[in-house]
């Protein structure tokens, strides 16, 4: 294909309808109602395309051009682009192959990551991924994904090391470092923008179990939290630990803060010790350590209530250089001032920060911390006097920090590409979005457009 041109085969609804073998669901179908629900809501997409092939996606694709259609990619359906009225909706579901030769692993676009833990267990190896096993994988590998081997092993995009694409003109193109290498570096964490991943191929690691730990944390968090960020400072890259304080939203969520520790191994020996520190502070107890499989550390996450809509979410994330003082004053503060809001920390540092800024389009390798605060936004809670207050409480935390992580945010505010990536970044994403999507048939996501 070359640059800046676009290739684009007529397609009817009908042919595609033959083409895709009885997978395209359309409004007024028996189907459709189970269809365009997802994870995280219910959409209302123009039509369904749920391919069973690599040639059904590139049929999808060319009907969508061709009728100047959006294209929506789901794998686990945790995005809120979902929910963006219109366009096409490529379900992946059905492209969920898992193979696995030697330490690579050959993933399909649709997997979860709960179902690559498990098959990968089987064979004693782990890619690092995120927290929830309903989590697609192709949706957290493009945004970045930051997991629980971040520190051992980097971001789930840096360990990717080939991919299948099929681009907005229907071709296939095999990205790896010998071949397509710009698109590869794209992919590492630079959004769905540049096309359908039919197939993600990672580096896995061994790993037979990890030891995981919580404590429970009662009292002021100020002084938790400066223990927390200074234990880090020298732990070992096994350990990874993560700050949760919550309210008491459902009975499956009970109020309250937590450290939850993962540390690579069965040492449980040397789990304890590194985090000794901490268990060693007044209103800090250990409620669990023990040796656990990595898939059975993976939550899982209920899906959306349709019937019930999710309140909104007054505050944001970014990714933390230094975890200060004032930083941590401000976020305690924060979760104070807020009865129905939630804290989040998750260290980083080690393998994350090894990686070359210019390396991926990932932003703030610098950092040391990703934070997370938000109030939820409940009648008789927040309301229009108080909602601005709180949001330019947590804009003044968002300062404090280098960037923000695309994939912790439920906003499909276009304006936040400028705040995710830096702007070399975007100038290198958009030269390649030109010759890979000059129509920007892949804009459900944190959009990067065409320059």
């Amino acid at each position: 294909m070359s640059a800046g041109t676009i290739t684009v085969t007529r397609v009817t609804e009908l042919s595609l309808t033959d083409l895709a073998a009885g997978t395209v669901v359309k409004p007024g179908d028996a189907e459709w109602d189970a269809a365009r629900s997802f994870h995280s809501g219910v959409g209302e997409p123009t039509i369904i395309v749920r391919p069973s092939s690599v040639d059904d996606v590139r049929a999808a694709v060319r009907y969508a051009a061709s009728e100047r259609l959006d294209v929506m990619v789901r794998g686990g359906g945790h995005s809120a682009w979902g929910a963006v009225p219109g366009g096409v909706t490529l379900d992946l579901d059905a492209l969920d192959d898992i193979r696995v030769d030697g330490a690579l692993v050959h993933v399909g676009g649709g997997a979860t990551w709960g179902a690559v833990a498990a098959a990968l267990a089987e064979h004693g190896l782990a890619v690092s991924s995120g927290d929830t096993a309903s989590v697609g994988v192709g949706g957290l590998t493009l945004g970045g994904g930051i997991g629980w081997m971040v520190r051992a092993w980097g971001l789930a995009a840096d360990q990717l090391v080939g991919a299948q694409v099929v681009t907005a003109s229907g071709d296939v193109l095999e990205a790896n470092d010998a071949s397509h290498s710009d698109l590869l570096w794209a992919l590492r964490g630079g959004g769905g923008n540049f096309g359908v991943v039919t197939r993600f191929d990672f580096r896995a690691h061994p790993l037979t179990s990890v030891v995981f730990a919580t404590l429970g944390v009662a009292g002021d968090a100020r002084p938790v939290l400066r223990a927390l960020r200074d234990t880090m400072i020298g732990a070992p890259r096994e350990l990874t630990v993560t700050y949760m304080d919550v309210p008491a939203m459902d009975p499956s969520a009970p109020a309250g803060a937590t450290i939850t520790a993962c540390w690579i191994g069965d040492d449980e020996d040397a789990a304890r010790a590194a985090l000794a520190p901490l268990v060693a502070l007044d209103g800090v107890t250990e409620t669990e350590l023990g040796v656990r499989g990595y898939p059975d550390i993976l939550m899982d996450m209920p899906a959306a209530d349709p019937d019930q809509a999710m309140p909104g979410f007054v505050g944001g994330n970014t990714l933390l250089e230094v975890l200060t003082d004032d930083a941590i004053d401000r976020l305690a503060a924060f979760r104070e001032a807020n009865s129905a809001s939630v804290l989040f920390l998750r260290s980083l540092g080690g393998a994350f920060g090894d990686v070359a800024q210019d390396a991926t389009p990932f932003p703030a390798r610098s950092a040391t911390w990703f934070a997370m605060a938000g109030a939820f936004d409940i009648p008789g809670l927040v309301d229009d006097g108080n909602r601005p207050l709180i949001q330019a409480e947590w804009d003044a935390i968002e300062a404090l920090g280098e960037a923000l992580y695309g994939n912790f945010t439920t906003s499909t505010d276009p304006g936040l590409v400028s705040r995710i990536y830096s702007p070399e970044a975007i100038a290198r994403l958009a030269e390649i979005k030109l010759r890979l999507d000059p129509q920007n048939l892949f804009c459900r996501n944190h959009n990067v457009t065409p320059a």
